[in-house]
């Protein structure tokens, strides 16, 4: 298997979260936890329209996500460095398609959150995707990489 398929691999395995860093206005970093989708190419999040994040994303397109390994897991992670682009279509369906993998749409609160979102989502929501410009990755069986 090649280093890409491994990545790839890990990535699709399992739902995991990505933490996402982005700049403050003064330049220092601030990360938080995100749902993500890659598909070879691109990651791809949602943001509400009001969300903090969203705004410092437009301010500075320059973000790392991070995507690691789960505490019963090898040591793995994947990297990717970019600038975001913000897209107004799509990130509703985004969220909408993700819910499922990361929330027990039987649960009744989950459900009711996912119908308040779909009240929104023609107004309410971006897409963010990021089509990395370097992938960092570590897996168990390989040097660290080198900065």
């Amino acid at each position: 298997m090649t280093r890409t398929e491994d990545r790839d691999d890990f990535l699709a395995g399992r739902t995991r979260f990505a933490m996402l860093s982005s700049l403050r206005m003064d330049g220092s970093p601030i990360t938080v936890p995100v749902w993500f989708r890659w598909d070879g190419q691109r990651v791809s999040m949602f943001c509400a329209v009001n969300s903090v994040k969203l705004t410092r994303i437009e301010r500075d397109p320059r973000i790392s996500v991070l995507v690691a390994n789960e505490v019963d897991e090898p040591e793995n992670w994947v990297a990717f460095d970019g600038e975001a682009r913000i897209e107004d279509d799509g990130g509703f369906e985004l969220a909408e398609q993700l819910a499922g993998d990361y929330w027990d749409l039987t649960d009744p609160e989950r459900a009711e959150t996912l119908e308040m979102w779909r009240a929104f989502k023609d107004v309410g929501f971006r897409k963010v995707v990021l089509e990395p410009s370097r992938i960092r990755s570590h897996q168990p069986d390989q040097a660290p990489p080198e900065e």
